[in-house]
C-alpha cells in the first residue's frame, strides 16, 4: 500500500480524463531522448514522479514500461490529489517498482530525478505555471528534470517543455502525421507557458507560421510518404534559421524540438 505523506498536497484536482496510449509520444521521448534517458542511467536509485494521471492508473503504469527499458529498476510514483483516484490506482501497484500516492506540486516529499506533469497545468493561470514549475523542482535534485505538457485526449497531438532547475530547456512537438492537415493544428495543445502567446509579435507564433510554410513547400514529398514530407519540413525549417534539434530519426517520428529560447514569450 502507499505511503501517506505529512505534507499538505499542494494544487488544484484536475478533470481526471485519461486513455490508454494517450502519453506514449512524451513517455518514448523521455525514455530516449539524450538528456532525459542520460539522467535515468546516471541516477543511483532513478525515482520518476507521473503527477497527476487521472481517473485511471493506466499512463503510469505505461510510463513505467517505457523507462524499464533505459533502467530496470526505475521506480514510478503516480500522485493524485484525489484519495479516491489514489485508492483506485492501488490495485495495479507493484511496490516498490510503481506505487500510487495522494500528493500533489510539493510531490509527497519525495525527491525524484524526473517529474512528468501531463495535463495539469492547463486549467491553472499562465502566471502560475513558473511557480509550479519552481515548486516541483524545488522538491529534486540539483539534475532533475520536469517534462510539462499537454496533449489531446487520444493522444495524437503533444507538446511539452523540458525544464531544469535553471529554467526551461527546450520545447517539443509531437503529432501523428497521418492525415495531419498542417502543423499549426498543434497550438490548441501547446502548453500553457506558450498557448495564450500563439498571436503576432511572439516567438512561437512565427514558429508555428513558419512550419506551416515548410509543410506546403514540401507537399511534392508526399509522394514518397508523409515521413518524407516532415523530414522536409523539417529541413527546410532549419534551413529559415531555426535551431532544430535531434537527429533525423526522432524528426520521422513526428517530434519537432527547438531550444526553449527560440520560442520563449517575448
Amino acid at each position: 500500500m502507499a505511503r501517506a505523506s505529512k505534507l499538505t498536497p499542494v494544487g488544484a484536482p484536475t478533470r481526471g480524463t485519461t486513455n490508454p496510449n494517450r502519453l506514449r509520444r512524451v513517455d518514448r521521448w523521455i525514455a530516449f531522448s539524450p538528456r532525459t534517458s542520460r539522467l535515468l542511467r546516471a541516477a543511483d536509485s532513478p525515482l520518476v514522479v507521473d503527477l497527476g494521471y487521472g481517473a485511471s492508473p493506466v499512463t503510469t503504469v505505461e510510463l513505467a514500461r517505457w523507462l524499464r527499458r533505459v533502467r530496470p529498476d526505475v521506480r514510478v510514483l503516480g500522485l493524485e490529489l484525489d484519495p479516491v483516484r489514489v485508492a483506485a490506482a492501488l490495485p495495479a501497484a507493484s511496490p516498490p517498482s510503481l506505487d500510487f500516492r495522494r500528493g500533489g506540486f510539493e510531490l509527497a516529499g519525495t525527491r525524484p530525478v524526473l517529474v512528468r506533469a501531463f495535463n495539469v497545468l492547463r486549467q491553472y493561470a499562465e502566471d502560475e505555471v513558473a511557480g509550479a514549475w519552481g515548486l516541483m523542482l524545488d522538491s529534486m535534485p540539483a539534475e532533475g528534470l520536469l517534462v510539462e505538457g499537454t496533449c489531446d485526449e487520444i493522444g495524437r497531438l503533444s507538446s511539452w517543455v523540458l525544464v531544469a532547475r535553471s529554467g526551461p530547456v527546450s520545447l517539443t512537438l509531437s503529432m501523428r502525421l497521418a492525415g495531419l492537415d498542417r502543423p499549426s493544428t498543434v497550438a490548441e495543445r501547446l502548453p500553457k507557458a506558450l498557448i495564450h502567446r500563439n498571436v503576432p509579435g511572439e516567438r512561437v507564433h512565427a514558429l508555428l507560421a513558419a512550419l506551416d510554410t515548410c509543410w506546403a513547400t514540401a507537399a511534392p514529398h508526399q509522394a514518397f510518404g508523409v515521413r518524407s514530407r516532415w523530414l522536409e519540413t523539417a529541413r527546410l525549417l532549419a534551413a529559415r534559421g531555426w535551431p532544430v534539434l535531434g537527429p533525423p530519426s526522432r524528426i520521422r517520428l513526428g517530434e519537432l524540438t527547438v531550444p526553449w529560447a527560440s520560442v520563449a514569450p517575448a
